[in-house]
């Protein structure tokens, strides 16, 4: 699908349906031109509800405001709903609000992200009918929009909702078609195509690193595990970021065997490392000037003779034990290791993980909701307003020093699993910092993706399946504090 901005008046822009918005069920705006008709039809003007009228070739979508997100998911529901059509040109005008270029970018991330469809493994394709689609800069009420701006934001909107769903068709892909070394040479492909440098670590690799943590959950699995390090690189970086996944291919839980049920999604457990593969292709096709580094421990948590059993004790790449209670408290055991590699080969300014972590963050926040974890305050705030922004949801969870004596050990320097079956999501961050050196500490923010990565019901404009979190928001607080150090620099 192309989607383009065009300097004509709606009017004099011909195509074979128009996209319109009825905001707030106010049906008096003077756009509407079929109000009695749409009533008539039954259509109230809800959130996402749509209303298709062939005779005057237009197609109406009910939006609660002209906030970002509503208007991103009323464009997301309108392509859906020309999905089973034959209608290829789609014409549109502009629903500026308070902020027109975050409205611009959420009218093509509505456009992208909602006619996403994963048929990989379908005999029968998705149809994608819409091939086009015309914005005008002329808003609804006759307000006109610079055409050069709205076609920036364009590209960028682009960008991103691309490498969204570059996230969501690597999620997705069945775990025995997405191995280890699978994802590795994806990541190997992504640098090749993006001028990335590419460092690939296979198992002699980690030994050498001292990854004792990382390699106990791979011994079980019949694939090897891999660590990529991406880096991107311009000229003129102002800052340097680590982004470190994890990407557990597929997680039965190990020797702590997980009930069937819950296996079912587990090829998702790579989501972190997918997201970070999402947010390296984003910045680098958008050329931000920051260094960024993509760190991602990749294997398979399995069971057999020789795999890693509770009472274990393991050996992390900084010396510290970890005592094993539970074999499926893994992904913190391969995060471990890897933020530690992160510390010493990147020294970064910001390090941030991503993972579906805990089932726990879920049961606290909800499906739909990232967990953000940290010690810095005005870090933990600037990235919750940067996923706001783009249109995800995070929730802040606190630490503190009763939580942390939850996962001491008796016989090693820490547990891998909590002593309570409380907190879950926040004992699982608080082992994380075991492995943050002092100097990261207020640099480092965890975000656990474990709701909203992958849900099996669609969701706005998000479809049953991978979601691609993280990437949006993630680019959207790179780019704020890219611009912040640009300020910071010019007062000086």
């Amino acid at each position: 699908m192309r989607i383009e901005i065009s300097p004509k008046p709606r009017s004099e822009i011909s195509a074979d349906m128009e996209i319109i918005c009825v905001v707030g069920k106010n049906f008096d705006h003077p756009w509407i031109e079929e109000k009695e008709t749409l009533k008539l039809m039954g259509f109230e003007g809800e959130q996402d509800q749509t209303c298709m009228l062939p005779g005057s070739a237009q197609l109406y979508v009910g939006v609660d405001s002209l906030h970002h997100d509503n208007i991103r998911s009323g464009y997301a529901a309108a392509i859906k709903a020309l999905s089973n059509t034959k209608i290829s040109h789609v014409k549109t005008g502009l629903y500026l609000g308070k902020c027109p270029a975050q409205n611009v970018k959420a009218m093509a991330e509505g456009l992208i992200l909602g006619d996403y469809v994963f048929d990989h493994y379908k005999s029968e394709k998705a149809k994608h009918p819409v091939k086009e689609v015309t914005i005008g800069c002329e808003d609804f009420n006759g307000k006109q929009y610079e055409c050069e701006k709205a076609k920036k934001h364009l590209e960028n909107a682009t960008t991103i909702a691309l490498a969204t769903n570059y996230t969501r068709n690597l999620v997705n892909m069945a775990p025995d078609d997405m191995i280890p070394e699978m994802l590795a040479l994806k990541a190997v492909s992504l640098a090749e195509e993006n001028g990335l440098e590419c460092i690939v670590l296979d198992e002699k690799g980690l030994e050498e690193e001292n990854m004792g943590a990382f390699l106990a959950v791979s011994r079980a699995s019949s694939h090897p595990p891999r660590l990529v390090h991406l880096t991107y690189k311009p000229e003129n970086a102002k800052f340097k970021v680590a982004l470190v996944g994890k990407g557990l291919t597929y997680d039965s839980g190990g020797l702590s065997l997980k009930p069937a049920e819950y296996m079912v999604t587990m090829k998702s457990d790579k989501s972190g490392a997918c997201a970070v593969l999402g947010i390296m292709k984003a910045v680098s096709e958008l050329g931000l000037d920051v260094e960024v580094h993509g760190i991602i421990g990749i294997t398979e948590n399995m069971i057999g003779g020789n795999a890693y059993k509770p009472d274990d004790i393991l050996t992390a790449k900084n010396g510290t034990t970890i005592e094993v209670r539970n074999t499926d408290a893994e992904g913190r055991l391969v995060l471990a290791d890897s933020l530690c590699y992160a510390q010493e080969k990147v020294q970064p300014d910001y390090l941030l993980d991503y993972a579906t972590l805990t089932g726990a963050c879920v049961v606290a926040l909800g499906e739909y909701t990232t967990g953000l974890m940290g010690h810095d305050r005005g870090l933990k705030h600037s990235f919750s307003k940067a996923a706001s922004n783009a249109g995800e949801l995070t929730g802040t969870l606190p630490f503190n020093r009763y939580l942390e004596k939850l996962i001491k050990s008796d016989i090693a320097d820490v547990c891998n699993i909590s002593s309570s079956r409380y907190g879950g999501a926040i004992t699982a961050a608080m082992f994380l910092d075991r492995f943050i050196e002092k100097e990261y500490k207020h640099k480092w923010l965890h975000l656990d993706i474990a709701g909203p990565a992958y849900v099996e019901k669609a969701w706005g404009y998000n479809p049953a399946g991978a979601s691609g979190a993280g990437v949006r928001m993630s680019v959207k607080w790179l780019e704020r504090t890219i611009k912040l150090a640009n300020e910071e620099r010019s007062a000086h």
